[in-house]
């Protein structure tokens, strides 16, 4: 390939969310699961990467690798850990982040809702509660006073799509349901959750963009797949896509691709080499949806996820090189895409994984918290740099 540039303006950084990195966030249904029995969690969140504390680090590091963009979540456990009772500590933390973030000339990309619930919510039904959107809403109007001012994008939801088809579909995620009609009833409440959310955040104080993020594949249909692909793609994604009208962009996350048949979703193809979670390792399936969000709702795209769970360095910067050659025609052809965002920054908790995967371009020490960049981390920095990729 040849030197491939970028847009002037376009965002390069890297992603994390509070559960994952925190640590001791007790007060949410993700940590409830980690320690019920019956849970298919592989270990307990913990210390995580002890973020809490060491936040600062985490934006020396990103800030120091050449990125522009960190984007993080909040905790809505934490900042309301029983129901109308906020926590201004809570609040003050994240506003610090925020203003740490300009300090470092980083855009702080906020994600309100990264998976996890505060177990008030969970206890009267979580997502399946009447008022659940409502409650998210008046979650995201009270953050966005306390710290709009300093926010540079905002995302309601994180992969709504996973919330419902995990936690009650697979029953994988809390609250560990199996039961596909409730899972679409849960799409309706996160889709009025993303829009009541919007609302409220472009209350103000701050003027910044408002979007949904979205866990997208590329489905690739085998003979005889058509009509499942097209139902798998219209409650995985569609719903989600369409509940959009009116925001100022789509995140996109993709990893890899999904292959369909009459039966439904297949496993990974013999001969097609896999990730560390299991799925295959499809750099290009990138490009296909950046497109897909684009035709679908006609919003400029920011890619707030793109990475691979891998112990190999090497082929985490081979995959990210493929995956950004898949933008750049993007680009060529006229898509406005506005940023990458890697996931992840930090080797971190991986939900029902827990610490197996290795998603980050540092890594995290397991008992001393300390960090220490990986080869790719300087190479994607330089790329941030440069807004050029050599290869």
């Amino acid at each position: 390939m040849p030197e491939l540039r970028f847009p002037d303006g376009f965002l390069w950084g890297s992603a994390t969310a509070a559960h994952q990195i925190e640590g001791g966030n007790v007060n949410n249904d993700w940590w409830a699961f980690e320690h019920d029995p019956r849970s298919p969690c592989l270990e307990s969140s913990g210390d995580a990467c002890d973020s809490f504390h060491r936040w600062p680090e985490d934006l020396d590091l990103v800030a120091g690798l050449g990125f522009g963009v960190y984007r993080f979540s909040l905790e809505w456990s934490r900042i309301e850990p029983a129901q109308d009772e906020w926590s201004l500590a809570s609040l003050d933390h994240y506003r610090a982040i925020c203003g740490g973030c300009r300090e470092r000339n980083l855009v702080p990309v906020v994600t309100f809702h990264h998976f996890t619930t505060p177990r008030w919510l969970a206890g009267r039904g979580g997502w399946e509660a009447a008022d659940a959107p409502e409650r998210f809403a008046r979650f995201c109007q009270r953050a966005v006073a306390h710290l709009g001012d300093l926010v540079g994008w905002a995302c309601t939801l994180n992969e709504p799509n996973i919330v419902a088809m995990m936690g009650y579909g697979y029953g994988i995620f809390p609250p560990g349901l199996r039961d596909w009609d409730r899972r679409r009833e849960v799409n309706g409440a996160l889709c009025r959750a993303h829009r009541l959310g919007t609302e409220a955040l472009r209350s103000g104080p701050g003027a910044f963009p408002v979007g949904l993020t979205l866990s997208m594949n590329d489905y690739q249909a085998l003979a005889g797949g058509e009509d499942r692909l097209a139902e798998l793609r219209g409650e995985n994604e569609d719903v989600f896509l369409h509940s959009t009208a009116g925001d100022d962009f789509i995140g996109v996350q993709t990893y890899s691709r999904v292959r369909v048949d009459a039966s439904g979703m297949l496993g990974p193809e013999p001969g097609v080499p896999v990730t560390q979670m299991g799925y295959e390792y499809w750099p290009e399936s990138l490009e296909v949806t950046v497109r897909r969000a684009a035709a679908v709702t006609g919003l400029p795209v920011l890619i707030t996820e793109s990475g691979i769970g891998t112990d190999d360095d090497a082929r985490r910067r081979r995959y990210v090189t493929e995956a950004l050659a898949g933008v750049r025609r993007c680009l060529d052809d006229g898509i406005d895409v506005r940023g990458y965002v890697y996931w992840s920054l930090l080797d971190n908790f991986e939900w029902i994984l827990g610490y197996r995967p290795t998603f980050g371009l540092v890594a995290v020490d397991r008992e001393t918290f300390t960090r220490t960049p990986k080869p790719s981390a300087a190479w994607l920095g330089s790329v941030a740099r440069a807004n050029s990729l050599k290869t």
